[in-house]
């Protein structure tokens, strides 16, 4: 244990926001810097339980009382060597991961728990300061060679993994840039590009090959890139966006999140001066009460919005864990992210049935009905029919899996009942030399569960290419993840 009344006379601390009236001039990350001093107190919290719960929480197994001592102790170089053993990336968990872990923290049954993200950031953050995060490339290769489809979280974990095996691996992204959501369906404001782009140019300099503006399907055929490589990781995520099939649904200025975010991802990279999908001066509506609604309402804020409302069609939860989710489960809470401190409003158990727009048809608002849960259905409330102002509306209502037209197809992979891609516990599909890692095979879930599975179908891709894999699996894919 590191302080062994820390999680007693400690209170949880974490970084605080920048102000609003600051943070919405600019795209910069929210958070004000945190105090080696602060940290080291908050990793002293740990407790270093007999039965770590907080692994339970974790997909990737982080030894997450090892390196809470190594801080606690002020050894931040074997602090960082640990965190490393089982997480590719920890600057993007340390600020994209809801922290499960922390929702299964021993000090959370009857306390704060400990603040485990912000060590975590705070570790990473330290080695690439003191320049400790160097290329590690593979003493020897072994002649074969990988291709890796989709540069996302999953993606980039398997690529650096067989990379560093000795394989000679290639990503092949469709967009110009690499990284995937984490390039352009991530906002700014929760993650700064430069992080990703130092773990781009240190893979680089490991020996990973990264190839952009590539369709593959399309600009590469599915026999050309089976009979180019070795094997195959598919890595593409769950791409398929939920629609909302009502009437107006085709009037100007109703969008999908994914088409909304991504040119002001480019705006605040530089790429363009404005983006061609403004809320400046607008009544804006998101229709999704998830992250990716949050990150909606925080880009509004940013571009200027008149108003934001977020639409929700659950109720809205508790305050507290509930009997439904027990410790140490992720309970389903009422959260506030910094996009909901920045203003606008949450509206939950509430149904749209109408878009309506003006003669040029633009959108001008929206019409909604309270709903209640009946028989598993949602049901509306008689007398509860409103209308709302709406020039912009973005759809967040999450993804129902790969697309699966094209490339997919044309690989012949199986399905499962869910229509993603059907793989074994090797996280081996049904053609043969073909693996998948991520949303494309589990569906939509969390950033952790994607370097999670990139890792374990790595293991698959080296056992299957050498015989026998030293590399580490953390997760079979029958795991579920408890959020």
């Amino acid at each position: 244990m590191a302080d062994p009344k820390g999680f007693i006379t400690t209170p949880r601390e974490n970084a605080a926001h920048r102000p609003v009236f600051l943070r919405l001039q600019d795209w910069r990350e929210v958070y004000e810097d945190f105090a080696t001093e602060r940290t080291q107190r908050q990793a002293g919290r740990c407790m270093d339980c007999g039965i770590p719960f907080c692994h339970q929480g974790c997909p990737l197994g982080n030894l997450i009382p090892e390196w809470n001592n190594l801080v606690w102790k002020t050894d931040w170089l074997a602090a960082i060597e640990r965190l490393h053993a089982t997480n590719n990336f920890p600057e993007f968990t340390g600020t994209l991961c809801p922290a499960p872990c922390e929702t299964a923290c021993v000090v959370g049954i009857n306390g704060d728990p400990v603040a485990i993200k912000r060590v975590e950031i705070s570790i990473i953050d330290r080695a690439w300061d003191e320049g400790w995060v160097t290329p590690q490339v593979p003493v020897s290769l072994t002649g074969k060679k990988v291709a890796v489809v989709g540069s996302g979280p999953a993606g980039l974990a398997a690529a650096q993994q067989l990379t560093r095996a000795g394989h000679s691996v290639t990503v092949l992204e469709r967009a110009d840039a690499i990284g995937g959501l984490l390039r352009y369906g991530i906002p700014e404001f929760k993650m700064e590009k430069w992080r990703l782009d130092r773990r781009i140019d240190q893979m680089r300099a490991e020996g990973t090959s990264f190839k952009t503006d590539v369709n593959v399907g399309v600009d590469i055929k599915a026999t050309e890139l089976r009979t180019s490589y070795d094997a195959v990781v598919l890595a593409g995520g769950a791409t398929a966006w939920r629609d909302l099939p009502i009437p107006g649904r085709s009037l100007k200025g109703v969008y999908q999140a994914m088409e909304y975010l991504p040119p002001a991802n480019r705006v605040a990279r530089g790429d363009l001066a404005t983006s061609p999908i403004s809320a400046a001066g607008k009544h804006v509506v998101v229709i999704g009460g998830g992250d990716t609604g949050a990150d909606c309402v925080g880009t509004a804020h940013r571009q200027g919005a008149a108003s934001v409302t977020q639409l929700e069609i659950m109720p809205r939860p508790p305050e507290v864990r509930s009997e439904a989710h027990p410790w140490p489960t992720y309970p389903m809470i009422y959260r506030v992210s910094s996009a909901h401190e920045e203003g606008g409003e949450r509206i939950y158990a509430v149904s749209t049935v109408e878009f309506t727009g003006d003669s040029e048809d633009n959108v001008q608002s929206l019409k909604l009905v309270d709903v209640k849960m009946d028989a598993g259905r949602f049901v509306p409330i008689e007398g509860t029919e409103r209308e709302i102002p709406a020039q912009l509306v973005t759809l967040a209502m999450g993804f129902v899996g790969p697309q699966q037209e094209g490339l997919l197809n044309e690989l012949g992979v199986a399905y499962d009942p869910r229509g993603n891609v059907a793989r074994d516990e090797s996280f081996a599909t049904s053609v043969d030399g073909v693996f998948v890692a991520g949303d494309m095979g589990r569906g939509q879930s969390l950033i952790v569960w994607a370097i999670a599975e990139g890792r374990s179908a790595a293991a698959g891709v080296d056992a299957y290419l050498m015989n026998r894999s030293v590399l580490p699996a953390p997760i079979a894919p029958t795991d579920r993840p408890m959020v």
